[in-house]
């Protein structure tokens, strides 16, 4: 008889064969628990069977707020298996913009985690219609998912791993490919909802499959970043993807870090660039028994030269640097990075494609730029996102014949390495989780001041946090406004990463000649400035 999951095209169902072909070799590492692939399999199945008997039909929009735990990715497998979208929250934003994204992504569930967000989460679930709220752990505002399942639950006695009835049953009525929306900003600060379709997994899926084909080994991944970011679900599930295995763990301080990498032999791990300074600037470093790591990944914001240069000192050829965002999760790696003395300007680069990446620089008016020219940086392939959902406007102008438009100006070398030189949007990332900052909320916030009168803020560099906040303010006369009060209106209004680090008065902010304030050149004031220190 045929297999009836050979008809269908769900990833999820590629995925559990693989799953099930690893069978009892450890797949999930956490502090609470432990899963095997052949758990995985089984608590996806059950799962899924979970969300069809409290009436979450295939095909439903399914927010999810939830902690870096191994319920976290079966939710998801779940879900997709049901043909659903999920809308994944970023849990450090403001809850305003939370409600705002759940409206926006037009959701019909919200699940939340009750372990890491069980505040959080209640404040969300108020706001959702009855009978649409679930939750991953108990004394939640909504049923606990993770509960036992009944016996008779569509109408099977037992789930198993390999049982392609039972998926059968699941899955009879699912017409819709899965899909996920995630939460990214923009020069206005407004959220972007990046939609990654069944196509996103497809391709990741078959990365692995190439990983694996080339004879590199399965690793043994340390998981800072959450399942809510792109980066960390991509990552996450290339590991499950070739059989590694997942040890996750929340933001930890260097030393903490050091201890699992030795206690739980890691072989590969991500960390922002605060986080590789404060690995570089603690004494443990210098002991601690890396043998077994073979990948210290980097991402999520530029590296100072300096640092890094230190850092392939420290850690040779470990180090691998790589660039991507949220509408293309992976653009470029630079995997072992050399001190090479014949190219000392490629400690600023970002490296190579990545995969079937493709990147152009190109002009204003959409031309492709020689090598060595500054422009804006378009990339295509598999990784880049649909769109952004319920936004066809945005969309069109973000993506152009394939090609997404990033917003980042940068230039390609001879030899086809990329260098980022600044943003055009006015993102700033700042703090260990790679935080994003949006001016427009920030210099909103310092505006509703009846004090001020004009206020613009920009990224400037940072040995602690990667990047700061800092801001240009222009009161009114006679004005007795302090810096610690508008820190403080920034923390209360927004969050208190989002508040400038150092708030600077001035008389006049420069404009350009369409009127708009001229972040490059209060850019390099800062720089000018700086120097004159």
């Amino acid at each position: 008889m045929d297999d009836p999951r050979a008809k269908q095209a769900n990833y999820v169902l590629t995925a559990l064969d693989r799953f099930a072909e690893y069978g009892e070799r450890e797949a999930i590492v956490s502090p609470e628990r432990s899963m095997t692939y052949a758990d995985l399999c089984r608590e996806t199945l059950a799962l899924a069977a979970v969300l069809r008997r409290r009436g979450i039909p295939a095909g439903a929009a399914i927010a999810i707020l939830a902690g870096n735990r191994p319920e976290t990715m079966t939710v998801q497998f779940a879900a997709h298996l049901l043909g659903c979208r999920t809308v994944w929250i970023a849990g450090y934003t403001p809850i305003r913009e939370q409600h705002d994204y759940l409206a926006r992504a037009k959701t019909d569930y919200f699940i939340y985690d009750t372990m890491f967000y069980a505040e959080r989460g209640a404040e969300l679930a108020k706001l959702c219609p009855d009978g649409t709220v679930f939750c991953l752990g108990a004394d939640g505002l909504g049923p606990d998912l993770l509960e036992p399942l009944p016996t008779d639950a569509m109408g099977m006695a037992a789930l198993l791993v390999d049982g392609s009835a039972e998926i059968t049953a699941l899955t009879a009525d699912v017409v819709t490919a899965p899909q996920s929306v995630f939460y990214t900003g923009g020069t206005t600060g407004s959220p972007k909802l990046v939609l990654h379709e069944h196509r996103f997994f497809l391709a990741l899926l078959a990365i692995g499959a190439a990983w694996l084909a080339s004879g590199a080994p399965a690793l043994r991944h340390l998981a800072v970043t959450g399942f809510q970011h792109v980066s960390g679900q991509m990552t996450n599930l290339l590991m499950l993807f070739t059989g590694g295995v997942v040890v996750l763990r929340n933001p930890m301080d260097p030393a903490t870090l050091l201890e699992v990498i030795e206690q739980e032999r890691i072989m590969s791990t991500l960390v922002t660039p605060v986080q590789l300074y404060n690995l570089l600037d603690h004494p443990a470093t210098e002991t601690a028994d890396l043998s077994s790591l073979l990948l210290l990944n980097v991402g999520g914001g530029p590296v100072f030269p300096t640092r890094l240069r230190q850092a392939v000192e420290r850690f040779g050829p470990r180090m691998r640097m790589t660039y991507g965002l949220s509408e293309a999760s992976f653009i470029t790696e630079y995997r072992g990075v050399p001190l090479d003395p014949e190219h000392p300007e490629r400690l600023r680069s970002c490296g190579y494609v990545f995969a079937d990446s493709r990147v152009e620089i190109r002009g204003e008016h959409g031309a492709p730029l020689p090598a060595g020219e500054i422009g804006e940086v378009w990339t295509a392939g598999s990784l880049v996102m649909s769109g952004y959902w319920d936004d066809p406007e945005l969309t069109g102008e973000t993506l152009v014949d394939g090609w997404l438009r990033t917003g980042d100006l940068g230039y390609l070398d001879s030899d086809g390495f990329l260098y980022l030189v600044d943003r055009s949007k006015d993102m700033i990332v700042t703090g260990l989780g790679a935080l994003n900052v949006f001016s427009k909320p920030v210099e909103d916030a310092l505006a509703s001041h009846p004090q001020v009168r004009l206020a613009s803020v920009i990224g400037v560099p940072d040995a602690e946090i990667g990047e700061a906040v800092y801001a240009y303010v222009v009161t009114t006369l006679d004005a007795t406004v302090t810096e610690a009060e508008l820190r403080a209106l920034v923390t209360e209004e927004l969050s208190d990463y989002q508040a400038p680090r150092t708030v600077e008065f001035v008389d006049t902010l420069p404009l350009t000649g369409m009127g708009k304030v001229d972040k490059k050149a209060l850019r390099a004031r800062h720089v000018i400035s700086a120097e004159l220190q």
